[in-house]
């Protein structure tokens, strides 16, 4: 399994300029006085990948070495994992599933792996290691409608090996949450499901950045790894 960090200069840079513009979030003394609300959860899905590809590292617009990415937005999908106090949680393994930009998962009763429904050089599936500090980063496409569903993301977080969140992210402001169906049976929590993909500056490309920080009910005297 390849779980690295960006591998090239540029994303490298976007993650530091994104570290960079959240820490103080995380640094304010006293911002944590009270407990933070728990990141809610929501439920997997039937797509969660059957047979997982041969490339699970956090870049899904490239597999492997290929050349030709996969279709969509680019979207800087990146965050930070903390206890209810606060505190970051190191080395949790965080997992991203999503559909290509065609509307199919990885999954044999969605297509497969490969096929001529599916975009092939769209990952669909992503592992990090959330640094000490607890943050992730996922270079992935601006998620698309599936199905009745708005579009969204699948995220899981597991902590020494164990699954202690499946929940599912999405677009902030999107018209397709008002009738999702998930969504309004969540009710009032799901706003802490929402996120902002913004452009990314000066981007060519039409890049975007979207930061999802994921809060586990857990305390610090659980301890971390």
């Amino acid at each position: 399994m390849k779980i690295s960090s960006c591998p090239d200069c540029h994303r490298r840079d976007f993650l530091r300029r994104a570290a960079l513009g959240s820490a103080a979030l995380f640094t304010v003394p006293g911002a944590f006085a009270e407990a933070l609300t728990i990141t809610p959860p929501m439920t997997e899905g039937p797509f969660y990948p059957d047979k997982l590809p041969l490339d699970t590292d956090n870049d899904l617009v490239r597999i492997n070495d290929t050349i030709t990415p996969g279709i969509g937005a680019i979207t800087h999908l990146y965050g930070k994992v903390t206890d209810v106090k606060g505190n970051p949680i190191p080395n949790a393994r965080v997992e991203i599933w999503q559909v290509d930009n065609k509307g199919v998962y990885i999954h044999s009763r969605d297509g497969g792996l490969t096929g001529p429904k599916r975009d092939d050089n769209f990952q669909g599936f992503g592992r990090f290691l959330t640094s000490r500090d607890g943050r992730y980063y996922f270079r992935t496409i601006k998620p698309v409608p599936y199905g009745p569903r708005t579009p969204h993301i699948h995220v899981a977080i597991y902590r020494k090996n164990k699954r202690a969140l499946t929940t599912q992210c999405f677009i902030d402001g999107e018209k397709g949450n008002a009738k999702d169906f998930l969504i309004k049976r969540m009710g009032e929590p799901a706003k802490h499901l929402m996120v902002n993909f913004k452009p990314v500056p000066n981007s060519k490309a039409g890049e975007l950045s979207a930061e999802f920080n994921i809060v586990l009910g857990v305390t610090p005297d659980d301890g971390h790894e």
